[in-house]
């Protein structure tokens, strides 16, 4: 299969993890990242499905599962579009060296941070849900609460490194993290809201692990 063919729309889930074990970055990590989030918001979805809330809280639950339906989309959509920038950021490091180089991983590397930031954003938003299903979610898949926690964790953590990397390789076109810092301003504060995020997503997961695998408890 074509590098070009292997998005998560058109490909099975064993032709698209075929391409991602190839080494051909496209997709890769930040492609990766996408999916993580999708399979989050995937049993966001089949929790809150599974959900039997009181009349006082079933719009709670159906506005809930309505977004992570939204987000499972979503997620995939910003996987390929993550595959397209990855073709774009290793194509520019191919150019011979001078300004053109220079000028193409400028331009790929705030493409590919921005993706990542754009998907780490929408991961952080999905916070809230899985700790409202954590709370008062179906008891009896509190399992499956923290697995999405886990990969919510994963899509969180992907694309807080993969924002940090992208904005670093600005260093190949002789800028310091200084100038980065102060030309991507908003990139660069959303790998601190993103570390922030992988923090509160620890700190709600080992308030319910003991429910969720209490043999560890003992």
């Amino acid at each position: 299969m074509e590098e070009r063919d292997v998005t998560t729309r058109s490909s099975t889930v064993e032709e698209w993890t075929q391409g991602l074990s190839e080494s051909t970055g496209s997709p890769g990590g930040g492609a990766g990242t996408g999916v993580m989030l999708a399979v989050a918001a995937s049993l966001a979805s089949m929790v809150a499905g599974y959900t039997e809330p009181g009349a006082d809280h079933q719009q709670t639950v159906d506005d809930l599962r309505d977004r992570a339906r939204r987000l499972r989309s979503e997620a995939l959509h910003l996987a390929d579009e993550d595959s397209t920038a990855s073709r774009a950021f290793g194509a520019a490091f191919r150019l011979e060296p001078g300004a053109e180089r220079d000028n193409a991983i400028r331009e790929a590397s705030v493409d590919a941070a921005h993706a990542s930031a754009v998907l780490g954003a929408r991961a952080v938003q999905a916070i809230d849900d899985l700790a409202w299903l954590a709370a008062h979610g179906n008891k009896a898949l509190i399992a499956d609460v923290v697995v999405a926690f886990g990969a919510l964790r994963a899509a969180v953590a992907g694309a807080r490194t993969n924002v940090s990397f992208d904005l670093g390789s600005l260093r190949s076109t002789g800028a310091s993290l200084e100038e980065i810092r102060e030309q991507q301003p908003e990139l660069w504060a959303s790998v601190e809201r993103l570390t922030g995020a992988l923090e509160r997503i620890d700190a709600l997961t080992e308030q319910i692990d003991s429910r969720a695998a209490p043999t560890d408890s003992i």
